[in-house]
């Protein structure tokens, strides 16, 4: 029995200049000790169980994100891609998907597409237009998750997508921040429905 596979792609961060970036160095705090909690997305696997194969690239220069390099790596999954893929971004993960669909045909077809906590457009190349049709004409069912105190990506962002993704599912949440949990069971459950259809 094949698996159905699952491809999340994480966030990071992005600049319209060297400069921006060298400042945000230069300001981010730094602690030798600080361990990283384990998110949702280390425990998506385990969470989905033995149906699901789960593969998460490790995009380049993540404090330094560049579109045209994340777009040359991930199309080294191609080859390995499965009919009915299912796709998570998470933060400006969400925007590369989004904006690559916009740009590009899958060469699979796409099951799900889920964004979470996307930022609507950036720097770096990640520039986004209200116009998302291509992206909706790919993918069976699209899901937005995005929360009311999220720190990290302003809340009308997710309404930005919400708006240029008609088709979509909208989920609204008033306490998750910028979803750093280690639990996700919407997005499990979500995921995990197409095993009821």
């Amino acid at each position: 029995m094949n698996k159905k596979q699952v491809i999340t792609i994480h966030g990071g961060e992005a600049w319209n200049s060297y400069e921006e970036y060298i400042e945000f160095l230069k300001q981010k705090d730094y602690n030798p000790y600080e361990q990283k909690t384990d998110s949702w997305r280390k425990k998506l696997g385990d969470e989905l169980g033995d149906k699901y194969d789960v593969i998460s690239p490790l995009m380049p220069c993540g404090w330094n994100a560049k579109y045209l390099e994340w777009a040359i790596w991930f199309e080294k999954l191609f080859p390995y891609l499965q009919e009915g893929v299912i796709l998570v971004g998470h933060s400006l993960g969400a925007n590369f998907l989004a904006k690559y669909l916009l740009e590009n045909k899958l060469p699979v077809s796409i099951e799900q597409l889920h964004l979470v906590a996307g930022c609507f457009g950036a720097g770096g190349g990640f520039e986004l237009f209200d116009d998302l049709s291509n992206v909706e004409a790919q993918c069976g069912e699209i899901y937005i998750y995005h929360s009311k105190d999220d720190f990290v990506v302003d809340f009308n962002d997710g309404k930005k997508y919400a708006k240029a993704l008609p088709t979509a599912y909208f989920m609204e949440f008033e306490d998750r921040n910028h979803f750093l949990q280690e639990e996700f069971p919407e997005l499990v459950d979500k995921i995990k429905h197409r095993d009821t259809i």
